[in-house]
């Protein structure tokens, strides 16, 4: 597994109980690869269930890797516009928020 720097949480679970962590990292690589999707969409699929479970910190971790994978930042908030017919206005800009918070710091 690469090394990368994790958020706080994450990084503990990787130190404390680093065979889970690679239990969790080899599943995350599986479905990953399971699939047919490329990653681009994979990636934008995954930063909209994060906004789907209201989830700051893995919205955060998404659109990092998103701008880092080269998707632009016009189409990661346009992954939480999307939300706002089904999860409602006020989650789908909460999103907007966070995303914001990573591509447009002050």
């Amino acid at each position: 597994m690469a090394k990368e720097k994790l958020p706080s949480a994450a990084g503990g679970v990787a130190s404390d109980f680093p065979n889970v962590w690679k239990a969790y990292a080899a599943l995350g690589k599986e479905v990953s690869e399971a699939g047919l999707l490329d990653a681009k969409s994979r990636r934008l699929v995954k930063l909209a269930l994060s906004i789907g479970g209201s989830s700051e910190g893995a919205v955060h971790s998404h659109t990092r890797q998103a701008l880092a994978e080269g998707i632009s930042a016009d189409e990661i908030k346009h992954t939480a516009l999307l939300a706002i017919t089904t999860l409602g206005f006020p989650n789908a800009i909460a999103a907007l928020s966070w995303i914001e918070d990573i591509t447009d710091p002050d």
